[in-house]
């Protein structure tokens, strides 16, 4: 059977209405210049997901057999086709898009309102092509930078709340407090390697296999980038025979998974987390727990996320007891630990980790799943990407801006001309500016030329984009603790 995909050439993955804009545009145009970026929704986003776009759609050539297929769909489908067009990029470029694109690096956290990406043609005659690769462009780009700036949010939350309540510095557990649960979720397999891909740059927990593919193939990562444990569903809780055989199906457990420096999860839900939590693992397993070794994980499933994980703290510590710790927190013994994959999300999680606090309990004490609500949350409007036309260039050399500044949405206004980013510092602050290209370029632009005429100019690996967005203490000890 034909891989549907595979027919998607660069031509017929576009909007339907950019199909007739190449007899659009001034009769003098030789080239035109866009950019993208993130006009809000956050104060700053995580750039990440173009290196992915152009390996998997941009490296691949277009043939003849493709023009000759696209012409019978594009016709037929009711507008003109230009022929012409993809002949030159057949005939002269073998097949490879002539256009240069410009990018911030991958993994930089930076103010929204700045350019991120910016694409020409290369070629005079294609003016029209850099418009038309923006609808697989900007989803290339507008998904995994959604969801590494959120997944980095959630990174702040905890580790603002660690950094209050635990006696381990943050940078040696943080990295697997939020683990990513997302895969079923995810509206394709594509859509769960991006997403949880992007998760990765900011954690190294997760169970979306796909996002560990995604990032030892398109970011040349040397060390495997993320890690699970063994863990239980309901299905083989509830095989056992019943809520009677649920203590079988725990032990199991334990007999299986457990051991010196060994991690394993159980879903203890399945009929009542709280004697589960009481009965179970802290009363008849509890000793079998201690001493197997090892860490055991209890995972709530159901009922009010913002609670029921810091009931069942409570009920553990009074089975199996707890310290306190220099900060004046509670934390469990090393045996027994909590994790809490059920209902969270941006608002969630913030609630829970006070509450957590609130009842005197570290944060060393639970960890945290996110599921639909780290890989599915999201669309384009989410941080308001957006990838616009912003300069053309005649057939005398000369650049005129390019616009649009509507009256009835503000939020909406693009920028203009040929731009660069550059890092300043004024009294006192320090940000991501766009300006001008030829200013930036004096100020030191930030921009790297990463695609030209089908060849990639720069590889990152995907050490280097998680150096780049790692938390820095300053955001986690000055900001966001003062929510809690």
């Amino acid at each position: 059977m034909t891989n549907v995909l595979n027919l998607l050439t660069a031509i017929i993955r576009t909007d339907s209405y950019k199909l007739s804009q190449w007899l659009q545009y001034p009769k003098d145009t030789v080239r035109i210049s866009s950019y993208i970026e993130s006009r809000g929704g956050e104060t700053e986003s995580v750039f990440f997901g173009l290196q992915a776009f152009i390996k998997q759609y941009m490296m691949t050539p277009i043939t003849r057999a493709d023009i000759d297929r696209a012409e019978l769909i594009v016709k037929a489908h009711g507008l003109p086709f230009n022929r012409d067009g993809w002949e030159i990029i057949v005939n002269e470029y073998g097949g490879m898009l002539p256009l240069e694109i410009e990018a911030v690096p991958e993994g930089t956290v930076m103010e929204t309102h700045n350019v991120q990406v910016q694409i020409v043609n290369t070629d005079p005659r294609l003016f029209w092509l850099t418009s038309y690769i923006e609808t697989a462009m900007l989803r290339g780009i507008w998904y995994p930078s959604t969801v590494a700036t959120k997944s980095r949010k959630m990174k702040k939350f905890i580790a603002a709340a660690l950094d209050k309540t635990s006696d381990i510095p943050v940078a040696d557990q943080i990295m697997f407090k939020l683990h990513d649960f997302g895969a079923r979720g995810a509206s394709s397999a594509e859509t769960a390697m991006l997403g949880g891909m992007s998760h990765l740059v900011n954690f190294m927990g997760t169970d979306t296999v796909e996002a560990l593919i995604g990032a030892m193939e398109y970011y040349n990562t040397s060390a495997m980038p993320g890690f699970s444990i063994p863990a239980s569903e309901h299905s083989t809780v509830t095989s056992w025979g019943g809520p009677s055989g649920e203590v079988l199906a725990f032990e199991n457990m334990i007999n299986t998974f457990a051991g010196p420096g060994k991690l394993y999860a159980c879903v203890s839900d399945s009929y009542d987390i709280y004697a589960a939590a009481r009965d179970l693992w802290g009363g008849v397993l509890k000793d079998k727990v201690i001493a197997a070794g090892g860490t055991l994980v209890v995972r709530p499933d159901s009922g009010n996320p913002e609670t029921v994980p810091v009931e069942v703290v409570g009920i553990l510590m009074s089975r199996f007891g707890y310290t306190v710790n220099s900060k004046g927190y509670k934390v469990l013994p090393s045996c027994i630990r909590v994790i809490q994959g059920d209902g969270i999300n941006e608002h969630s999680l913030p609630k829970i980790l006070e509450n957590m606090m609130g009842a005197g309990y570290s944060i060393d004490n639970i960890a945290f799943g996110m599921g639909g609500g780290l890989l599915q949350a999201w669309n384009r409007d989410t941080l308001k990407y957006a990838m616009k036309a912003s300069a053309r260039e005649d057939s005398n050399g000369v650049w005129h801006d390019v616009f649009k500044d509507p009256i009835s949405d503000r939020g909406k206004v693009s920028k203009r001309g040929r731009l660069g980013l550059v890092y300043e510092c004024g009294i006192g602050v320090c940000g991501y500016r766009t300006l001008p290209k030829e200013l930036a370029d004096k100020k030191g632009n930030l921009l790297r030329t990463v695609y030209r005429n089908g060849e990639l100019l720069v590889e990152d690996t995907f050490e280097a984009i998680r150096d780049r967005a790692k938390l820095k203490v300053e955001e986690y000890t000055n900001d966001v603790v003062e929510r809690y």
